[in-house]
């Protein structure tokens, strides 16, 4: 078997796997270990009343319902993403939360979206690019899609830093390694920007590191292993019994206060040029 990242493939997952997603994207959205790294960039764009805003692959659109819950927010905010599943959560969340009237999500392609140049204020990647089949691609239509002067925010993970402590650090290494193969495209996409950004017609503005990191106990780690490692046995990288043990091994350091779990962020701030 091939690891298949579920986010890229999610239309051809089934019902339990894409709940199992969607109540990853919502849990991540309500953990304060997460959502700061958000509120670090996002304190930095800016909003005036008439701001308009993208995410692609907005998911649940939890990152934009945030956005739109902020007092510094009175525009309009948009999300699209592949997933109909997705977005039919992402617009009965937000009428839940009062937003709905701030929020617009749509079907769509982040490699071709569907906007006239330069509509947008402010553009958003937020853990996106690491499962998509072309980051480029997603980046060129992001610059595209807002305005000269115009900003595109690129967050996501440097997933060759993803660890978990466990006894057997070769069982561990591996079993890290798996759930990296397992869970995204472009592990290692957050490396090449510096490189990338300036042919797509984007200027750094910005860009910083954040370890995310968790001792002692595990709230966001948890859940990413809970929800992800099943990928693992799917693609036939470890043995059923070698992934289920890992798991009971993580479980039981959470309880027992024994737990480690790290990885690296960035966040870059692009201009378009």
């Amino acid at each position: 078997m091939v690891a298949r990242d579920p986010h890229r493939f999610v239309n051809e997952l089934d019902d339990a796997t894409v709940q199992r997603l969607i109540d990853r994207l919502e849990s991540r959205a309500k953990d304060k270990v997460f959502t700061r790294l958000f509120e670090k960039y996002a304190a930095q764009l800016n909003l005036l009343a008439s701001t308009q805003v993208l995410e692609a692959g907005c998911g649940t659109g939890a990152i934009i319902r945030l956005l739109a819950q902020s007092s510094d927010f009175s525009g309009k905010a948009f999300g699209v993403d592949q997933s109909p599943a997705f977005i039919d959560a992402a617009r009965r969340f937000a009428q839940q939360e009062g937003v709905g009237d701030r929020v617009e999500f749509r079907v769509g392609d982040a490699h071709k979206l569907d906007f006239s140049d330069g509509v947008f204020d402010v553009a958003i990647a937020h853990t996106l690019i690491s499962h998509v089949t072309e980051p480029a691609t997603i980046l060129r239509e992001l610059a595209r899609a807002v305005r000269p002067g115009g900003t595109v925010v690129i967050f996501d993970g440097d997933y060759a830093s993803l660890t978990y402590a466990f006894p057997d650090h070769d069982l561990g290494h591996r079993m890290d390694v798996a759930l990296v193969s397992a869970t995204f495209n472009n592990p290692m996409v957050m490396r090449d920007l510096p490189r990338l950004l300036p042919d797509l017609g984007l200027k750094m503005t910005a860009a910083w590191g954040d370890a995310l990191v968790e001792i002692g106990n595990g709230s966001y780690f948890k859940s990413f292993a809970e929800t992800y490692a099943p990928s693992v046995t799917r693609a036939g990288l470890l043995l059923a019994e070698t992934v289920e043990a890992w798991l009971t091994a993580q479980r039981q350091s959470m309880e027992n206060g024994t737990f480690f779990a790290s990885c690296n962020y960035c966040t870059y701030l692009a201009r378009r040029i």
